[in-house]
């Protein structure tokens, strides 16, 4: 055809690529080659007559695959900057989701591995859906895990937009990108509608549904669905052109009922994903978070305009060891950093006293709440209100936004729609406000508005928000949105209540709202916030009782699960660290032993993941008994250094210590 100056080199390669010409059309090319006009009509006979699907796909495949490159190239290329995305290029290759992963909030994970992964393979993003060797072949489902704000969407709009332009992957012919936000706007569909509706121009997707064209499906954002993935019940669907349930249609084309040829691209957060049996899953990696010159770059981009500001955000975040931890991922990193520089900027202005270098999740998010209410806010605000105006208004939209936040956590709901807006009476107008579109992200596409939290920590302090203050005049229980329950009265109950069902939350999902939550009851946070979204010194009424209700969880029998840690770090967050100095100081002075009780356990545990002490090396010598040694297995786990000499330890606590060593997320590396 190239011969014949029907298609250009381009093209040729193309058609090459999707299918190896017969024999007969070859010869039949040799004897017309240079014939003109007459021979072009004569080839196109005979192809149309003897090769249909070569015709078709010249004449309709080729047009239809430019017109989608066009139509990704210029959706994905909009405000996609190469610069910091280096780190997404190169991806961690994981076998599976560890026991952490699969069980704790996305927050904990990062407490508890401090940011990193004990992985040593990596696969760059240009061969992910290549075989790994010469005798495998290419994976159809992969799965790509990432914790909440790590840059997965990113990613994809990243391979998208690098593959359109023909960077990478030039073997597959169509790419087709959807989001589980825009799934949830359906309630039945075919796999051939689900093609169409999102990609009009492919205007024969049957030529994917057949395996005509290799075709890569990708479906980002597993944890924002609406319904559970259930892969037991599966009503078995075959037929591309048949209507069912969406998350059937997921399941099926998961399983290869449907769709059979194409790969499978998944992303999630690690929670969601252990949806998915690991027995259908080829390929798993997961997203890293910033090393540290990555972390230094990423703020260096925040302030442009000023250097020295960036520095002294770095510092403090590097002085504070569980903020640094935090900040190897890119969203939270932006709201603490955004966070520090407004206290930065600010604390000139008034006395030591009053400020505070932000160190606990509460203080960060209170003041980047002050910032989203002020005109300092790195985009110009669009409309300049007076301070009492500011403050009315703000308590107007967290309430309303935050009764969403608080009854979305407790559904596991982290995607909003217009019908959801009107069910809890949130006025549509409302949400053009300036405070508003710092809070919650509008997503507009053609059949649907789409609204959700910057980042998930936002929707938790919002939730946490609304859950404190109407827990001062709530006379039922607030976890029963109907209302319907036994009457509950005072705030103190409430937050006795919060307390027992984050304990009781199996997947944990209020561990980080309860933080907020007893935030809110610090001196230093009432500071903050007063006048704006709290009553000055008012936290004085509950403060005290709320410690004892908090340290009434630590007193159990040497059993210690990463419950005890969140609510060691509840009682940080309220600013009580009497028991934690305590058993630091001890281990400065390796003085640990014969103090170790149920409580001081507690304490420990939660030290090994936040302390200075415990960073180059972990000294817990002379000190351990069989049951404290059984207790701290969890945390010990990652510790990359580890000494426990001189513990008289027996047979059966060296037993222990080599079921540790063998566990998937196991990460030490020294032990003594």
């Amino acid at each position: 055809l190239r011969r014949l100056d029907l298609l250009t080199e381009e093209e040729a390669g193309r058609v090459q690529e999707a299918s190896s010409l017969p024999e007969q059309v070859r010869a039949v090319v040799d004897v017309l080659a240079g014939k003109g006009s007459y021979a072009s009509q004569s080839l196109q006979t005979f192809i149309e007559t003897t090769n249909s699907q070569l015709y078709l796909h010249i004449t309709v495949y080729e047009p239809m695959v430019q017109k989608h490159l066009e139509s990704l190239q210029s959706y994905y290329g909009n405000g996609l900057e190469t610069g910091p995305l280096q780190r997404l290029t190169n991806l961690l290759l994981v076998e599976g989701l560890t026991d952490i992963q699969q069980k704790e909030h996305d927050i904990l994970q990062i407490e508890a591995t401090r940011g990193l992964r004990n992985v040593s393979k990596s696969i760059p993003l240009e061969k992910l859906f290549l075989p790994l060797s010469k005798v495998s072949i290419p994976p159809r489902i992969s799965v790509t895990i990432g914790v909440a704000g790590i840059g997965k969407s990113t990613l994809v709009k990243l391979f998208v937009y690098t593959w359109a332009k023909g960077e990478i992957n030039r073997d597959i012919i169509f790419v087709l990108p959807f989001t589980f936000r825009e799934l949830n706007t359906y309630e039945k569909l075919s796999a051939e509608r689900l093609i169409c509706s999102a990609f009009p121009h492919i205007t024969e997707p049957n030529c994917i549904s057949a395996g005509a064209a290799r075709t890569l499906l990708i479906l980002d954002g597993l944890d924002e669905f609406k319904t559970p993935l259930d892969f037991s019940n599966t009503v078995v669907c075959t037929d591309p052109k048949k209507e069912i349930q969406v998350d059937n249609l997921i399941t099926n084309i998961i399983r290869g009922n449907l769709l059979q040829e194409a790969s499978v691209w998944v992303t999630s957060r690690p929670t969601a994903a252990r949806q998915i049996p690991g027995g259908l899953v080829d390929r798993m990696t997961e997203i890293r978070g910033f090393r540290a010159a990555e972390m230094k770059d990423f703020l260096d981009q925040m302030f442009l305009d000023n250097k020295d500001l960036s520095g002294q955000v770095l510092h403090h975040i590097r002085a504070n060891r569980s903020l640094h931890v935090m900040c190897t991922v890119p969203g939270f990193c932006w709201i603490s950093g955004s966070s520090i520089a407004y206290y930065l900027k600010n604390s000139t202005d008034q006395s030591q006293e009053t400020t505070v270098v932000p160190k606990t999740l509460s203080e960060i998010y209170s003041y980047y709440f002050k910032m989203a209410l002020s005109s300092d806010w790195p985009e110009k605000p669009r409309e300049t209100l007076r301070i009492e105006q500011a403050v009315n208004n703000s308590k107007k939209i967290v309430g309303s936004l935050g009764r969403l936040a608080f009854y979305g956590l407790l559904k596991k709901k982290y995607v909003f729609y217009e019908q959801d807006m009107k069910a809890y009476g949130i006025d549509l107008s409302l949400l053009q406000s300036t405070l508003c579109s710092r809070l919650l992200l509008k997503e507009e596409m053609q059949s649907f508005t789409a609204y959700y939290f910057s980042h998930l920590t936002i929707q938790e302090f919002l939730a946490a928000i609304y859950y404190y203050t109407a827990a001062k005049r709530a006379i039922f229980d607030l976890f029963t949105e109907s209302g319907m329950s036994w009457p509950k009265l005072g705030f103190l109950n409430h937050f006795k209540s919060a307390l027992q069902r984050s304990l009781q939350a199996e997947d944990r999902q209020l561990d980080i709202f309860m933080r907020f939550l007893s935030g809110f009851l610090s001196p230093q946070v009432n500071k903050l916030l007063s006048g704006w979204l709290l009553v000055k010194d008012e936290h004085n009424s509950f403060r005290s009782q709320a410690i004892s209700f908090l340290q009434g969880c630590l007193n159990t029998d040497y059993v210690i699960s990463s419950r005890t840690v969140n609510t060691m770090h509840c009682l940080y967050e309220i600013q009580h660290t009497e028991i934690a100095k305590t058993v630091e100081e001890a281990m400065k002075n390796e003085s640990l032993a014969g103090m170790l009780t149920p409580v001081n356990c507690s304490a420990l545990a939660y030290l090994l993941q936040v302390s200075d002490v415990c960073m180059e090396e972990t000294n817990l010598s002379n000190c351990l008994t069989y049951n404290v040694c059984k207790s701290l297995l969890s945390q010990l786990l990652f510790c990359h250094n580890l000494r426990l000499d001189n513990n008289q330890f027996k047979d059966n606590v060296m037993e222990l210590l080599g079921s540790v060593l063998s566990v998937k997320d196991c990460q030490i590396q020294k032990l003594r």
